[in-house]
Parts: C-alpha cells; structure tokens; sequence
C-alpha cells in the first residue's frame, strides 16, 4: 500500500517518465522507503493495469522512445483513499537489525563496546546523509524530519548502552 501511496502521490504532482520517477525517489525520498527500480516499474505497470495511471510513449531527438506515466482520475481517487488509510492507522515496526542485543552478554565487554561502536558509526553515516537531504516541498519534509528525529534517538540510545556497558 505504501509504495502505490508513494508512486501515486508522486505522479499526482507531476507526470513523469519511469526513470525520472526512480531517480526522484531514490535521491529525495530515500528516507522513506528502499523501493527499487524494478520493484517500482513493476508496481507501475500493476497501477496501469488498473487504470490508475496512464502510460504515453514520448521521444526526444534521437533518445529511445520513454513512457510517461500521468494519474487518472481513478488513480486520483485510489490515491485518495490510500492517503487517508495509511494516516489513520498505526504499522507497527520490526527492528530486526535489534536480535544481537538479546544476546549481547554472550560476548566479551571490549568486543560487544566495539561492535556497539562500529554500529555507532554507521548510524552517524545514516544521520548525516538524512540531514543533507534537499529541501522537500510542503508536506515532504516531515518524511524527513521522521527519519532524522528517528536516527537521532537511535544515536542516543546506543551512545547511552556503550556508556552502560563499559560500566559494567
């Protein structure tokens, strides 16, 4: 659902070609989802196939010929409906990337601090590329802000289980 939400709201703003599509979520929207290019042609197709979006071939010069994708009014009231679905309704989240720290004391103080640390590390790499970010219009920015205040309390909290484990 997140992924159409996501393509919908996108080509409701503007038509796209597929690529420009892709290349627009992978820079600027990266903090919201992991879609892949295959993975969004292929939703892309299905919102065809369903009359959500239109597909019009286009050339320009001596390019291979693009589709470009544009919502229809179906598409528009999907978009709709899916919007306000993923609004009111709370997804619980997995962090399965948390199992190691049910078994943290199984390994020696220096070596889970290190461990600990090098996580540490890769979360600082994940904040700052979320901060450097573009500038999103309108309500974009609060995907955002959720990823950034997200990275930032992770940070924390590894900071402050480092701090306990080496009292410890």
């Amino acid at each position: 659902m997140e992924r159409k939400l996501l393509l919908l709201g996108i080509l409701r703003q503007q038509e796209m070609h597929g690529y420009q599509l892709y290349e627009y979520i992978d820079k600027a929207l990266s903090a919201c989802t992991d879609m892949t290019k295959p993975t969004a042609y292929y939703i892309l197709n299905k919102m065809a196939d369903e009359g959500w979006i239109s597909e019009e071939l286009t050339q320009e010069g001596n390019r291979p010929p693009r589709k470009v994708y544009r919502l229809t009014p179906l598409g528009e009231a999907e978009f709709q409906h899916l919007l306000r679905e993923n609004l009111a309704h709370f997804t619980p989240v997995n962090f399965p990337d948390v199992i190691g720290l049910a078994f943290l004391d199984l390994l020696p103080v220096e070596e889970s601090n290190a461990l600990l640390k090098q996580r540490r590390e890769e979360l600082k790499e994940a904040l700052q590329a979320a901060q450097s970010t573009p500038t999103h219009p309108g309500s974009l920015q609060w995907v955002v802000k959720h990823q950034i205040d997200y990275l930032t309390w992770e940070l924390d909290w590894v900071d402050q289980l480092i701090k306990e484990k080496h009292a410890s």
